[in-house]
């Protein structure tokens, strides 16, 4: 009898099995990538059965979703969304790339339109590429794709789902599990477990480090902006400001944030803070060496690491022209407005003129010679030689010629000009 069941394998039991639970919530961004990214990484390295993604998200960037959709789907590991209460927008494409689909009762997935930053419809071409992303989704997991259309195309015309033309389709969890875009509806993640049969398997739940919560928050793309913007600001006004202050500190605070976040996220490399470094150093060398090279190079550096530390390059070009639109009027307002002069260039460019009402003469004026006479030692033509006293003297006459050896009298001083004027016999 032992050596009959030895001849077949034990089969693993629910004890043995690791279940792995992943929240995504909130504002769907980079950040967010990188921390599932290394949820399924863990997942994948401990062997887990399964890995849920409890849903509840208003949506997002169209970029972040996309590679997060694109992790869902590389994985061997099953993956189940478990739309727990939301799941809108890039939420909705999110959910879709998943094995399957739990709703609880009275969450909503839908309504995907693509808009950009203003919140407006986006261009035809990202509407294009939006509705596409959205079709193949649903097709990969056999589900009808016109209902996915429905989410992200007012012009799907699905009136028995409230979705006529000129709205989105937002399913609820009875519409989506009667258009098969949901394989149940659950109370909660207990009833979730024990519907998938994992009630007896080990649970693990994987949270988010301090670090990509800072992360997550830094990549949103407002934040960023503000970063940006107030980094830009605190620079130049410290230029304005004898020594180093508080706008300063909270300039080079903000672009150290941006790239910690960009770093934490993965977007960012130690390459980008290190042109950015360079790109400083030449713009500073810049006010010490002429030409003007120098500086340019620097300034491109500066935008270059930006833009490689960025996961979006639209919306970084849009973010530099707000922080550069932003200095630029600060700046018209310190000097026009305030009368202020950048302190660094008071350092460096010199500003004293030397007048005579500040007391600085180029040469002593002889004011003491006026009035006295002398012998011409060389004709005057109208500049020469005059003896006065025992003192030679170079002089000018009033303009006239006059000879060799005639008696001249002094006029006029003006610093090293002596105007002489020939004394009729």
């Amino acid at each position: 009898m032992g050596l009959a069941l030895s001849a077949f394998p034990l089969l693993p039991s629910a004890q043995d099995e690791t279940v792995y639970i992943v929240p995504v919530e909130a504002t769907v961004e980079k950040g967010l990538y990188a921390f599932l990214d290394r949820a399924v990484s863990e997942a994948e390295a401990d062997d887990a059965s399964a890995i849920i993604f409890e849903i509840n998200t208003p949506g997002g960037a169209v970029d972040a979703a996309g590679e997060i959709g694109k992790l869902f789907t590389s994985t061997n590991m099953r993956t189940i969304a478990f739309v727990n209460k939301q799941a809108l927008s890039a939420g909705a494409y999110i959910s879709l790339n998943a094995d399957e689909i739990y709703m609880v009762p009275g969450a909503v997935m839908g309504s995907a339109a693509i808009i950009d930053q203003s919140g407006n419809t986006a261009g035809k071409k990202a509407e294009s590429y939006w509705f596409a992303a959205m079709r193949s989704a649903a097709q990969e997991s056999g589900r009808d794709p016109i209902y996915a259309l429905a989410m992200a195309d007012e012009n799907v015309d699905l009136p028995e789902y409230g979705a006529g033309k000129g709205e989105l389709l937002t399913l609820t969890a009875e519409q989506a599990l009667e258009v098969g875009y949901s394989e149940g509806t659950v109370k909660d993640r207990d009833a979730l477990l024990a519907e998938l049969g994992f009630e007896q398997a080990a649970i693990k739940e994987v949270e988010e480090s301090f670090a990509e919560k800072v992360a997550r928050f830094i990549t949103n793309p407002v934040v960023t902006s503000v970063l940006i913007t107030i980094g830009s600001l605190g620079l130049v006004l410290e230029l304005y400001s004898p020594g180093f202050g508080i706008p300063g500190f909270m300039g080079i605070s903000s672009l150290l944030l941006f790239f910690y976040g960009h770093m934490v996220a993965g977007l960012a490399g130690y390459e980008a803070i290190i042109l950015f470094a360079i790109g400083v150093g030449l713009m500073i060398l810049e006010f010490f060496i002429a030409g003007g090279i120098v500086g340019i190079l620097g300034f491109i550096a500066v935008i270059a690491s930006f833009f490689m530390a960025s996961g979006n390059v639209m919306h970084m070009g849009i973010t530099l022209l707000i922080a550069m639109a932003a200095t630029i009027l600060v700046s018209i307002l310190m000097v026009k407005v305030l009368g202020r002069r950048m302190k660094l260039f008071g350092k460096i460019i010199l500003t004293d003129s030397t007048s005579t009402e500040g007391g600085y003469v180029s040469n002593k004026n002889r004011t003491e010679l006026i009035g006295l006479e002398g012998t011409t030692v060389t004709a005057l033509r109208p500049a020469g030689t005059v003896l006065v006293g025992d003192e030679r003297l170079d002089v000018v006459s009033e303009g006239s010629f006059i000879q060799k050896d005639k008696k001249v009298k002094i006029v006029k001083t003006e610093g090293s000009r002596v105007v002489v004027r020939e004394v009729p016999e």
